[in-house]
């Protein structure tokens, strides 16, 4: 009659399991900072390094999304409501880097004087 999973002992040992996975996840989570940490200080390529980083960076993420806002454990459309936004916040990222590039932000004076000089020399 019973029922063994809805005694206390059962009750307390698996919010004792959930504590020590999230304790485990936050060790991972300091381990890859510390890897990040380090990475910065090697004498690799910049693109090299900055790869390592992003790639690091999104582990972390995920972990936290999924675990500590308790995206996994949520309804499909949450997660993929969540997505589309991270999805469109990359791509506005993108676009603004796009437009604010180094190869965009020429004075318009030095642009004209640049244009001028060209002109003269046809």
């Amino acid at each position: 009659m019973s029922d063994s999973s809805h005694s206390p002992a059962a009750g307390h040992a698996a919010e004792e399991s959930k504590f020590a996975a999230y304790v485990q996840i936050a060790m991972l989570l300091a381990v890859i900072t510390g890897v990040e940490i380090a990475v910065i200080g090697l004498p690799f390529a910049k693109w090299l390094l900055v790869s390592v980083l992003v790639v690091l960076s999104a582990v972390k993420f995920m972990f936290v999304i999924f675990y500590f806002m308790h995206l996994r454990w949520d309804k499909v459309f949450c997660t993929i409501l969540f997505f589309i936004g991270l999805i469109l916040a990359g791509g506005t990222m993108w676009a603004l880097l796009q437009l604010f590039s180094t190869e965009n932000s020429i004075p318009l004076s030095v642009a004209v004087n640049t244009l001028a000089d060209l002109s003269r020399l046809v």
